[in-house]
């Protein structure tokens, strides 16, 4: 029911999963976060308006339209894929269209996650078990490079999070474990249906 509502709300399109999967076993069959587990995220982790998110592996861009209606955050997606780039990217016009956003607040950037430039002020990135833990070690690098040339707090989000990616942040010497939230409901009798929060230690 939550699936159909928001998507009519926010005038977007973001429900159907990927049929198939990707020729490479470095990138994983899309889905989106379902909306009942953003909601329960979202009520105990704030974000502010002015705080920037990355969304690797972002799809028709679901995360990005959602935060932007609850916290007006500047949200970045970035999708590999053409298909659903360019359905991103029409969900976006309908967003607009609708929420009266200004250009930039929201964008899609099309191309690898690993070939994402990261922003002097990008500081929330957000990980759906998109790709392998060698694609996420390579993406972690860029965003440390960028935080020691513009250091800043940054956090790590991530959902149904392979093991890969919890123990390379466990083992991580720069990384500490901020938030553990579980679902409720249907989901908490799965152990990866949770959110985990990772900040940059200083």
């Amino acid at each position: 029911m939550k699936e159909y509502y928001y998507d009519k709300l926010l005038n977007i399109k973001t429900r159907q999963n990927q049929i198939g999967f990707h020729r490479s076993f470095h990138y994983h069959r899309y889905e989106p976060t379902p909306y009942v587990a953003l909601e329960e995220l979202f009520q105990q982790y704030k974000l502010k308006s002015s705080d920037r998110v990355v969304d690797f592996g972002c799809g028709k861009g679901r995360l990005n339209f959602f935060i932007h209606h609850l916290f007006q955050s500047t949200a970045i997606g970035v999708e590999m894929n053409d298909e659903f780039y360019d359905e991103a990217m029409e969900n976006l016009t309908n967003y607009r269209q609708k929420a009266k956003v200004l250009g930039g607040t929201i964008s899609f950037e099309h191309c690898l996650a690993e070939e994402y430039a990261v922003h002097r002020k990008d500081n929330r990135f957000y990980f759906f078990n998109p790709f392998s833990v060698q694609i996420f070690m390579k993406i972690l690098n860029n965003i440390l490079l960028s935080v020691e040339t513009f250091p800043r707090d940054i956090e790590i989000l991530l959902y149904y999070s392979s093991d890969d990616y919890v123990h390379y942040l466990e083992d991580h010497p720069l990384f500490e474990l901020k938030k553990e939230i579980h679902l409720s409901g249907e989901y908490e009798q799965n152990e990866y249906e949770r959110f985990l929060v990772y900040g940059l230690m200083y």
